[in-house]
């Protein structure tokens, strides 16, 4: 196994040791035993701090982080588990879990005693983190409305509770409609063999096509036939619909409301406030100048596309989502030298999970080490469960869970499981994707380097004092950076080298790498368009009432996206992001924009170079919340962070 320089050791706990988990045993029994005890461990310790608060500062944070610590750990039960537990009565509970920790944070959050004990303590002796944490800590009490009169207070309670039960009713619309066409088998001219064979013919003599993805991204990208890409795209782009119209209108208003109550405008101005961008209007002003920044590229290639597209419809005025992805691929193959389908034959599913595991230990200085099954006491068969250690010390535990299955998360996420804490509990987090089992799209290659630089960040970040500085903990929008710089070794010829291989053994040559980077290029400006248009909506449904979001849809999609609204469809239904995200979908661009430029640190000759990818880690990954993003990053660089990197990119 290859590792680098290992990652300097922080007050290494030494005792931690992974959550006992159930595996074949009893999970409803599991997950409500884990939620209850967490819960009951946070109620103990608020009434014990408000009874008789410590009269040292430090002793009062240590008592409320022990508190935070059991929060977050049943919250990362309920989460998790309602995405991805086989069982429907698990996923069930776990959702009651969600709620009842939603409910329990609000209740902290609204608590006047509490906030009196932690706002009146002296802060003046502490340290930099400590006097974080109760800055950031009073700034979280403030921001809930703990200073409003009680019917405010008590209209915030409702509006909370009200709020999860809305976002766990879209979640589960989106991964519980699963549609599907059926095509006759000589329908399915163009696609991989592989794909083909994982299709077989039923007994009515048609191929069921579904929208997940294993199904749909291949089939959008090579059918041949255009009505049953139209057929397919359609019902993918309408998945949650109608059911989900409602429920986005419901949150939407519980979010005015609950933003209003508190002062704000908008909902986008609450939440832009600990963000890095600062402030609502901000957002709109990003999304325009990336539009402004990208149309002359997106509008070159979209001509390409349509030129392409006419020698099959010589009438063709306009080219939509149904063909796109189709088109594309042609472009690349026939004029760009780039075959996607002779591509996929050197990423075998198996191939690449090892690869990934043998690149980021090299970069990170960490070991991989497998956990059987049953040690691990996992949820399912196809987790697959390592230990992450660090000069020989473990530091962690990550699952992958990365097959489809009936009742589970229909995209791609790391999730927590354990948010670490030194001398506490070990940080395991758990990454949730849906690939085939067979021949992986480069496209899929990318997307699971960058899914698992979240697990690394979570893991990496995970030996920290105070809970809210573990894993993932900067501002939202530059929690994807990371992540997204990590795509770059996915499209490094040597780093490919090292585990894209053929059936035949046969390395994937430098020359067609070079060739994917170049078709990479094609179509990255009205991609860029594509991802304001998902801006512009995330933004724009959280800043004004709509009465008709399929029609303000169409209208930000005719302004943004460089191509036209299919009709009959209504994608927001499915736009998960809506949720989690809520207004600020801005985010992947505003991290992309920092990633360029966190990337142009690294030597391209030496993607390895240990001095600066051991900087990174610990300047900007292990540092986890500990400080704002903006001094992360020009902690690294030396430098503020600027948009020239991205510009340069773009216009390449």
């Amino acid at each position: 196994m290859t590792t680098a320089t290992p990652a300097p050791e922080a007050q290494q706990p030494s005792t931690p040791t992974p959550l006992p988990m159930p595996g074949d045993g009893d999970w409803l029994e599991w997950v409500a035993t884990r939620g209850e005890q967490q819960l009951a461990l946070v109620r103990e310790l608020v009434d014990g701090l408000k009874a008789d608060p410590p009269t040292e500062a430090l002793e009062v944070l240590r008592v409320w982080n022990e508190a935070q610590v059991a929060l977050s750990n049943a919250a990362s039960v309920g989460s998790l588990f309602a995405e991805v537990h086989p069982d429907a009565s698990v996923r069930e509970r776990a959702e009651g879990v969600a709620q009842e920790v939603q409910k329990l944070d609000t209740d902290l959050g609204l608590d006047t005693d509490l906030y009196a004990v932690l706002a009146g303590i002296d802060g003046s002796g502490l340290d930099r983190d400590a006097a974080r944490v109760l800055e950031r800590t009073l700034r979280d009490f403030r921001r809930s409305g703990v200073d409003r009169d009680e019917a405010t207070r008590e209209r915030l309670r409702a509006l909370s509770e009200k709020a999860i039960l809305l976002s766990q009713e879209f979640s589960k619309n989106i991964r519980e409609d699963v549609r599907s066409i059926t095509v006759t088998p000589d329908r399915l001219e163009g696609m991989p063999q592989d794909w083909v064979d994982a299709h077989p013919v039923g007994a009515d003599g048609l191929v069921t096509v579904t929208t997940d993805y294993p199904d749909v991204v291949p089939f959008r990208t090579f059918a041949r036939d255009a009505e049953a890409r139209r057929a397919i795209t359609s019902e993918f782009l309408t998945i949650g619909w109608p059911a989900n119209d409602r429920v986005l209108q419901d949150l939407f208003a519980v979010r005015r409301e609950h933003a209003s109550l508190l002062g704000y405008d908008t909902w986008a101005d609450y939440d832009a406030e600990i963000k890095m961008i600062g402030k609502g209007s901000a957002i709109g002003e990003f999304v325009d100048r990336i539009t402004e920044l990208s149309t002359d590229s997106a509008e070159r290639d979209k001509g390409v596309l349509l030129e392409r597209m006419r020698q099959d419809v010589p009438d063709a005025t306009d080219i939509d989502g149904a063909d796109v992805f189709y088109y594309a691929e042609l472009v690349r193959k026939e004029q760009l030298a780039v075959d996607a389908q002779l591509v996929r034959t050197y990423f075998p599913f198996e191939q690449v999970r090892q690869g990934l595991l043998d690149v980021t230990g090299r970069l990170f200085g960490l070991e991989w080490t497998p956990v059987t099954a049953g040690e691990a006491g996992t949820w399912h068969a196809d987790v697959a469960t390592y230990d992450v250690s660090s000069g020989g010390q473990r530091i962690g535990r990550i699952h992958l869970d990365l097959h489809p299955r009936e009742g589970k998360y229909k995209h791609a996420a790391q999730f927590d499981l354990v948010r670490g804490v030194t001398d506490t509990q070990l940080a395991e987090g758990v990454l949730v994707c849906n690939f085939n089992r067979g021949l992986m799209e480069h496209d899929e290659v990318v997307t699971l380097f960058h899914e698992f630089g979240h697990l690394v960040h979570h893991v990496v970040a995970g030996r920290q004092r105070w809970v809210r500085f573990s894993g993932v903990a900067t501002e939202w929008d530059f929690v994807e950076a990371p992540s997204q710089m990590l795509e770059e070794w996915a499209w490094d010829a040597s780093v490919l080298a090292t585990f894209a291989r053929n059936a035949e053994g046969d390395t994937i040559p430098a020359d067609l790498v070079d060739a994917m980077r170049r078709a990479d290029d094609f179509g990255k400006g009205y991609q860029a368009r594509t991802q304001m248009f998902y801006a512009a909506l995330s933004y724009d449904f959280h800043t004004r009432e709509t009465d008709d979001l399929t029609a303000r849809l169409r209208e930000l999609m005719g302004r943004y996206s460089v191509f036209p609204y299919l009709e009959g469809t209504h994608m927001h239904c499915a736009f998960g992001h809506l949720d989690g995200y809520s207004s600020a979908y801005y985010t992947y661009m505003w991290s992309l924009v920092i990633a360029k430029d966190m990337f142009s640190a690294f030597d391209k000759d030496d993607l390895f170079d240990p001095e600066v990818a051991g900087a990174y880690r610990d300047k900007v990954l292990a540092q986890g919340g500990r400080r704002d993003a903006a001094d992360l990053v020009e902690d690294f660089l030396g430098r503020p962070y600027t948009f020239d990197a991205y510009a340069a990119w773009l216009a390449e």
